[in-house]
């Protein structure tokens, strides 16, 4: 065993966050915590760190055993740099040892400076770095609250296989549906205060809970049906005077005075919108450049009344981008967007809303709508709110007391209250739980309007969407038909065939060499020059890097020098391929020229 929690129990104010609950973790277990918001996972993670004390109960675990944790939000040093922070707390001989598994790490989650300062970085990035310094400390033990927020896909299916590998124990909070899927083998839920383990991944734990509550509803109807026998019989007139009597009594109002099954709460949502008309949204040969370098370039689409579409591609491409023309917060270069009358926009984007934590939530919504109509019929702000897991004693706190999920969960439903017609989202799956994915999910496939989704969430984009547009990061943006496992399989057929050519051209050159090895012209030319050229590239890198640290807050020049920066590594890396086959193949010649 390598670490244990027994009869812990956590008090916030009025709410029992966790009530005598007990989790134990074994070599191997790779445990996935989920639960509605607020519910305390981050807490009882921050309690098996050691960071939080609970109120009650004891923490366990061999002194020899080492942990690692992955808060939410990580504190950080703004004045250090990439490399620096991710070994801030270790010795100098640990850096040594590892900073180049640290730098290749680093490179998986898309950092190619390493000496840029944390202080310049964005949110997800600083999530990233965090993320990578957990992950190299020599650990028996990894907590990891939400590590996939803010990964592209290509990074979670490197997160994934890392995972997998790892021999030690894992407790994560996630809400990556396929990620609990393919990587845990134990679900804990929590609920109202209590822990329910299942051995099982996502999938076989839906399964399972749902037997679960069938039990549940079972046995509850078994005492329904012996209270109301039981009842009957009282009624009746029984004869209290005897021992037997008086016995089946006391059965009668021990049965009676048990609590029933709660049923689990979920979120409510109705389809709110306003008439959409014939025109909709229509971008006509639309560009957009940083800097010189195209981010969208020349691209026509007209928003069909009813689509649902995914936008994907990996950081930095210009997935945002794309979505902010086709809303109009981003004014193209070149092109037009034009923008039906009756069109209404529901932004839910990656920052969300300026929430006031000083203000009440209740203030908050009741600002936006006093009420809304909906296909269920008309409810107040207040009932929105109930519909959306905010009793009444939990809309009169300060929204500074919601956690970080509850949070992301009443700027949803401000967007929501203001009845768009055209949804465009961005990352909506970032810190809301699994259950109101789900429903999200149900309300999104119902909704009246058009849907637009930048989203890594695999498991999101194929429940939602049925074209998916991949946004390449040169300017070009291919669209796919299908929802994202469909778009997957088509990659796979395309990439197919240039692999095949590209394993033939491979053979009839291990045919030529082993004829006779000698240099083509350009091979010949390209060996000549290829030193200079990786230390131009270098100093290139270089360069980029300083003035990134010199953009200070001017985040938008700061964003295209980091996908300048990434390009130039791009193009350094194929050098360093090149200049390796070079090399091989100056020295069989050499070594074929001395044998003859």
């Amino acid at each position: 065993m390598l670490l244990s929690a027994e009869h812990i129990s956590i008090n916030f104010g009025s709410r029992q966050l966790l009530d005598d609950i007990n989790l134990y973790l074994n070599e191997g277990d790779k445990i996935g915590i989920v639960g509605i918001n607020g519910t305390g996972k981050s807490t009882l993670l921050r309690v098996l760190s050691g960071t939080l004390a609970p109120d009650a109960g004891t923490l366990s675990r061999n002194p020899n055993v080492q942990l690692s944790f992955l808060p939410q939000n990580p504190e950080m040093q703004d004045d250090a740099t990439i490399l620096e922070q991710v070994f801030l707390r270790f010795p100098a001989e640990f850096r040594a040892l590892n900073e180049y598994e640290a730098k290749a790490m680093l490179g998986k989650l898309g950092f190619t400076d390493f000496d840029q300062k944390v202080g310049t970085l964005s949110g997800g990035q600083r999530k990233r770095v965090a993320l990578a310094a957990a992950l190299i400390h020599p650990a028996d033990v990894l907590l990891l609250d939400e590590p996939t927020n803010h990964l592209d896909t290509e990074m979670i299916a490197w997160l994934e296989d890392w995972l997998r590998r790892f021999r030690g124990g894992v407790v994560m909070v996630t809400h990556d549906r396929y990620f609990l899927e393919r990587v845990v083998n134990r679900i804990t839920e929590v609920s109202r205060g209590k822990l329910y383990h299942y051995e099982a991944n996502y999938s076989r734990y839906l399964e399972l809970k749902e037997q679960r509550a069938e039990m549940a509803e079972a046995s509850e109807r078994k005492r329904q049906s012996i209270l109301r026998r039981e009842r009957e019989w009282i009624q009746r007139g029984c004869r209290a005077r005897s021992t037997k009597s008086k016995d089946r009594i006391e059965r009668y109002e021990a049965l009676r005075d048990q609590s029933a099954p709660e049923a689990e709460a979920a979120v409510q949502m109705a389809a709110a919108s306003s008439r959409l008309g014939r025109k909709t949204i229509i971008l006509d040969h639309v560009s957009k450049s940083y800097d010189g370098r195209t981010v969208i370039g020349d691209f026509s689409y007209g928003i069909g009344r009813e689509d649902r579409i995914g936008i994907v591609g990996h950081n930095g491409a210009g997935k945002s981008t794309l979505l902010g023309l086709i809303g109009g917060r981003l004014t193209p270069d070149s092109g037009t967007v034009e923008q039906g009358a009756t069109v209404r926009i529901g932004w839910f984007s990656q920052e969300g809303r300026e929430l006031d934590p000083q203000q009440r939530v209740y203030d908050f919504i009741h600002q936006v709508a006093e009420e809304v109509r909906t296909d269920q019929g008309t409810f107040s702000a207040a009932q929105m709110m109930e519909r959306f897991l905010f009793p009444p004693e939990l809309q009169s706190v300060p929204i500074g007391r919601l956690s970080g999920g509850e949070r992301r969960r009443l700027y949803l439903l401000s967007v929501l209250m203001e009845a768009p017609n055209i949804l465009l989202l961005d990352e909506p799956t970032n810190d809301l739980d699994v259950t109101t994915l789900a429903i999200l999910e149900d309300y999104l496939e119902d909704f009246p309007g058009a849907v637009l989704t930048v989203s890594h969430d695999r498991f999101f984009l194929d429940r939602v969407a049925d074209q998916i547009f991949e946004v390449r990061g040169n300017g070009a943006v291919e669209r796919y038909s299908g929802n994202y496992s469909d778009y997957t399989a088509q990659r796979r057929e395309q990439a197919e065939p240039a692999a095949k050519k590209q394993e033939k051209g491979a053979q009839e050159r291990s045919r030529s060499h082993s004829q006779k090895l000698r240099f083509s012209f350009k091979e010949q030319r390209e060996f000549e020059h290829i030193d200079e050229e990786i230390a131009c590239l270098e100093e290139q890198l270089a360069a980029c890097g300083a003035e990134q640290e010199r953009c200070g807050s001017d985040y938008v020049r700061f964003q295209e020098l980091q996908a300048r920066q990434e390009e130039l590594q791009k193009l350094l890396d194929e050098k360093m391929d090149r200049w390796v086959y070079l090399n091989d193949l100056a020295e069989r010649i050499a070594a074929q020229e001395a044998g003859k």
